[in-house]
C-alpha cells in the first residue's frame, strides 16, 4: 500500500505560492467553468430537472407572514360562518355561565323608559372628522381623523398631526383646516372597532325601551377649551336646546346626565354657562338646572385634576410610555421614518387647550406639600375593605398597617429619588422663577417639529432641575416657565386655585366655571350628583424625573424608570409613585367633592344638593375570553361594568340615590378627605 505523506503547513504555503496562476490561465479556467455551467443547465433542460433555488431569510419571513395571515383569515371565516351559539357555548364551558346583562335583568323587573339620558364623552373618546384640509388630506372629506380605524395615522402621519393640531395662538382652527366632532350616538359608542366606550350602556338602555329620541350623545370637539366649543361650534347652545327638547317630548321628565372623564368638567362648566346671562352665558336663568336636570352621574370624574396630565404636558409621557422608552432606548426619541414621535405628540397635544383643564386644582391644601399629603398612609398591597354601608366623613376603615419609609406624595415632581424621599429641611433649592434661559438648545432644523423647549436654553433647563422638587402649588409656575405660550392660552380659560369668597364678581368669568373649588353648584335642591368610579388599581400620583441625554431636537426631561422602591410594598414603581384609583384618576380627585366639598350645605353647594359616592372595586377578567370584563374598575373599561350600568339605568328609570343604597365605598376616601383642611 502506498504511503500517504501529509504536507506540512510551510510546505503547503510554498507549493501554493509556486502555483499562482497567471491572468491568461485564470481567464481560461473561468471560461471552462462557464462552459461547464452551460453544459449542466442544458442537461437539466433536456432531462426536465430544475435547479434548486436558494432559500433566503427574506423568503422565510414572507412564508411565515403568509401562513399567519392565511390562518387568521381562515379562523375569522370559520368564526363568522358558525352559529352564534357555538362561541357562546365554548366561552361558558370555560368561564361558566355568563350573568344576564343589566338590561335583561331590569326589563324582567318591569323597569321602563322614564327620564331621557344625555351622554357627555371625555377627552379623546369621541370621534373627529375632516371637513376642510390641506392638499395632503385630499380624499378625506368627512372621514374620521380620530376614532375608528386610525388608518390615516399610518398612511400619512405628518399630515395627520398637522390636521389634528390647533392654532398655537388662538386655540382654534389653523388656516385652511376644519376638523369637527362626529354627531349622533356613533360619535362615541366605540372608540375603535371592537373597543367599546358607551356601546354597552346604550345597548342595555335599549333593552328597556330607550332609543335615539330618549338618548343623546353630547359630542363636542374635546381638543378645544370648554368656552371655545361654544364660540366656534355653539356646542353648549346645542346641548341646552336638546335637553329642553327631550324633556318637553318626554312628558316633562327631567334628564339624567352621564358625563365621563373630562366630560365631567365640561358639564360642570355647562351648568354655570347655561344659567349665566348672555353673551358670556346661555341666558337660561338661575332655575334652569333645577327645571331640566334630575341627576348628574359622573363617571371617573377628574374634579380636582390628574397628576398624569402634568407628566403629559411636561415631558409627553406617563408611566407606560416611560417604561417603553426604557425597554427600547431611543426608539420613541429618534427620527423614525422622519417622525420624531414624542416631539410631535408634544407639539400636537400642547395646542389642545382641553389638556390644561386637568392640571391639579386646589394646590397644597388638597394635594399636600413637601412633608404631608392626604394619602400618606396608603399601602399598595393592602386589601381594600369591602363595606357596602354608608360611611361617614372621618370614619377609619379599621386598617392597621405597618409602613416603612414615608411616602411624600405632595412632591408631584422630584429630580432624583433621594430628593423624593428626603424631608423638606434636607433639600436645598435654587428658585427657577426669573432664571435666565440662555442659549437655545435646539438647532434651526428642529423648529419645524419643536415645542417651546427650543426657547428654554441650557440655563432654563438647569434652573428647572436645580429647583429639585415641585408640589401642586408650584406646578402651574413650572408649566408657565417651560411652556409660556401654551399656558398663556390655558390661563385665559382655566383656573386652579381655591376661592376665598365665592360672591366675588370675578368668579362670574368662565375661566372659573370648571373648577369646583372656585364656583357654586346651581340652586337645585332636588337634583342629585353622583360620583361613580373604580378603585383598586395602582394610579399615578407623583414622578421622579431626570435630565435627558443631550441630543438634537430632544425633550430635556424624562421619567427616571430606574427609580424603584426597596420593598414589594413600596409605592414607587418605575419612577412613578402610585395610589388607589382607576388607573388614570386618583381617588382623591374623583371622590373628594362628593365626600366632603359638596356634602351637605357648603359654600360650594349652597342649596344642599344630595351627593353620593358609588365605588366599583376592580376585578380583572379571569381570561381572554371575557374580553375587558364585566367588573372592571379601569377608567374606560368601567363603562362595561355591569354594576355601574345597572346603577345608571335604575336612576334613569326613576330611582334616587337612596334607592340605590346611598354610598358604596371601598377606598379610604372619607378618611383622606377629613385630613384636608378646607373652609366649607
Amino acid at each position: 500500500m502506498a504511503s500517504i505523506r501529509r504536507r506540512k503547513p510551510a510546505e503547503a504555503a510554498k507549493t501554493s505560492d509556486s502555483k499562482i496562476l497567471s491572468e491568461e490561465e485564470r481567464e481560461e479556467r473561468e471560461g471552462e467553468e462557464d462552459r461547464s455551467k452551460k453544459k449542466t443547465q442544458k442537461w437539466r433542460k433536456d432531462t426536465g430537472k430544475k435547479e434548486k433555488p436558494k432559500w433566503s431569510c427574506v423568503d422565510n419571513c414572507c412564508w411565515l407572514v403568509g401562513c399567519i395571515c392565511i390562518s387568521w383569515w381562515v379562523l375569522l371565516f370559520l368564526y363568522n360562518v358558525m352559529p352564534a351559539s357555538i362561541p357562546q357555548y365554548v366561552t361558558e364551558a370555560i368561564t361558566g355561565p355568563s350573568p344576564d346583562p343589566p338590561g335583561v335583568k331590569l326589563r324582567n323587573e318591569g323597569l321602563k323608559v322614564k327620564h331621557p339620558v344625555v351622554f357627555v364623552p371625555g377627552i379623546v373618546t369621541a370621534g373627529l372628522e375632516l371637513w376642510e384640509g390641506h392638499q395632503c388630506a385630499d380624499g378625506l372629506f368627512r372621514k374620521r381623523l380620530w376614532g375608528g380605524t386610525f388608518g390615516e395615522v399610518y398612511k400619512r402621519p405628518l399630515c395627520w398631526v398637522e390636521h389634528m393640531s390647533l392654532d398655537n395662538e388662538t386655540g382654534l382652527d389653523p388656516p385652511g383646516i376644519r376638523v369637527r366632532p362626529v354627531s349622533g350616538l356613533v360619535a362615541a359608542d366605540y372608540f375603535a372597532p371592537g373597543y367599546f366606550v358607551w356601546a354597552v350602556l346604550i345597548a342595555n338602555l335599549a333593552r328597556i325601551g330607550y332609543e335615539e329620541k330618549t338618548m343623546y350623545m353630547a359630542s363636542y370637539d374635546w381638543r378645544l377649551s370648554f368656552q371655545n366649543t361654544e364660540v366656534r361650534d355653539q356646542t353648549l347652545s346645542r346641548i341646552k336646546s336638546n335637553i329642553e327638547l327631550m324633556v318637553a317630548t318626554n312628558g316633562g321628565n327631567k334628564a339624567v346626565i352621564v358625563p365621563h372623564s373630562m366630560g365631567v368638567l365640561f358639564f360642570l362648566h355647562f351648568m354655570k354657562w347655561v344659567e349665566a346671562p348672555a353673551p358670556m352665558g346661555g341666558g337660561g336663568g338661575p332655575g334652569w338646572c333645577s327645571k331640566y336636570i334630575k341627576a348628574v352621574m359622573n363617571i371617573g370624574g377628574p374634579f380636582l385634576g390628574v397628576p398624569k396630565a402634568v407628566a403629559g404636558l411636561f415631558s409627553a409621557e406617563a408611566r407606560d410610555i416611560a417604561v417603553a422608552r426604557a425597554i427600547a432606548p431611543g426608539f420613541l426619541d429618534n427620527d423614525i421614518f422622519r417622525l420624531q414621535t414624542l416631539q410631535h405628540v408634544m407639539k400636537m397635544s400642547r395646542t389642545w387647550d382641553s389638556t390644561m383643564s386637568m392640571i391639579p386644582r386646589g394646590g397644597e391644601t388638597i394635594w399636600g406639600d413637601l412633608d404631608w399629603s392626604p394619602e400618606d398612609d396608603y399601602v399598595p398591597s393592602k386589601k381594600s375593605q369591602r363595606n357596602n354601608e354608608t360611611q361617614n366623613p372621618g370614619k377609619d376603615n379599621g386598617d392597621e398597617v405597618t409602613r416603612g419609609k414615608k411616602t411624600y406624595y405632595g412632591k408631584m415632581i422630584s429630580f432624583g429619588k433621594e430628593v423624593a424621599e428626603a424631608n423638606s429641611a434636607e433639600i436645598e433649592r435654587v428658585d427657577f422663577r426669573g432664571a435666565v434661559k440662555g442659549q437655545s438648545v435646539a438647532n434651526t432644523s428642529c423648529r419645524d417639529l419643536w415645542t417651546e423647549y427650543h426657547d428654554m436654553g441650557f440655563g432654563g433647563i438647569k434652573a428647572v432641575a436645580e429647583y429639585k422638587v415641585y408640589t401642586s402649588g408650584s406646578i402651574v409656575d413650572l408649566l408657565h416657565f417651560v411652556a409660556p405660550k401654551m399656558m398663556e392660552r390655558g390661563s385665559a380659560h382655566f383656573s386652579y386655585g381655591i376661592a376665598d369668597n365665592l360672591d366675588d364678581p370675578k368668579y362670574n368669568h368662565y375661566k372659573y366655571w370648571s373648577n369646583p373649588l372656585e364656583t357654586k353648584l346651581p340652586d337645585a335642591p332636588e337634583m342629585e350628583i353622583f360620583s361613580l368610579y373604580g378603585v383598586g388599581i395602582p394610579t399615578e400620583r407623583a414622578y421622579v424625573y431626570k435630565l435627558s441625554p443631550s441630543a438634537d431636537c430632544y425633550i430635556p426631561f424624562q421619567i427616571d424608570t430606574s427609580a424603584n422602591g426597596e420593598t414589594d410594598d413600596s409605592c414607587l414603581k418605575d419612577g412613578v409613585y402610585i395610589v388607589d384609583g382607576d388607573e388614570t384618576v386618583p381617588v382623591l380627585s374623583t371622590g373628594f367633592m362628593c365626600a366632603k366639598g359638596w356634602r351637605g350645605k357648603t359654600r360650594f353647594n349652597p342649596s344642599g344638593i344630595r351627593t353620593y359616592i358609588r365605588e366599583y372595586d376592580h376585578s380583572p377578567p379571569a381570561n381572554l375570553l371575557e374580553g375587558r370584563g364585566t367588573q372592571s374598575g379601569a377608567h374606560v373599561d368601567i363603562m362595561g361594568n355591569f354594576a355601574l350600568v345597572e346603577d345608571i339605568m335604575r336612576v334613569a328609570a326613576g330611582a334616587s340615590g337612596e334607592d340605590l343604597g346611598g354610598d358604596r365605598v371601598y377606598s379610604d376616601i372619607f378618611k383622606w378627605s377629613d385630613k384636608i383642611n378646607l373652609q366649607l
